[in-house]
């Protein structure tokens, strides 16, 4: 998925089971984020930033959802331990993660894998893309202020 793409209607099922639609984010913009994995340092930084600065976010017509390939149980964990007010998708089997492109290489500890990157997609009103916020640009501290800038 590049910026003017439309992204697609059905996103996942979120950490209650419940289906998660573009549709569903109508005349909102909506911050979908990729992230590795649940309870990690950086993702728990990017969260947090998140929830931190989510009335700010909604002032500005922005929706927030997030996605890794953890399940609905780690999910619901994740949401409660940090008190996110935001869905977390449970991409289990990465479908939606390949259609927008975020796994790539990574190396930890000398070996090469296949991993998510941590990757922010904008996407406006109308349910395409605006922008991309890439993994050499994200800063998870500070992640809600790179979206409201």
């Amino acid at each position: 998925m590049k910026v003017g793409d439309k992204a697609p209607e059905i996103l996942g099922k979120n950490e209650k089971g419940e289906e998660i639609r573009l549709s569903d984010f109508a005349g909102r913009k909506l911050v979908l984020y990729f992230y590795p994995k649940d309870n990690t340092s950086g993702c728990t930084s990017e969260a947090c930033s998140l929830r931190d600065n989510y009335a700010e976010l909604r002032k500005q017509g922005y929706a927030v959802v997030g996605v890794s390939a953890d399940s609905e149980q780690s999910h619901q964990k994740f949401i409660s331990k940090y008190e996110l007010p935001f869905p977390l998708i449970a991409d289990t089997d990465k479908s939606l993660m390949q259609q927008f492109g975020v796994l790539g290489e990574k190396k930890m500890y000398g070996r090469s894998y296949i991993g998510i990157l941590r990757t922010t997609f904008i996407i406006n009103e109308e349910g395409v893309i605006e922008r991309i916020i890439t993994p050499k640009e994200i800063k998870t501290k500070e992640h809600a202020n790179q979206i409201l800038k």
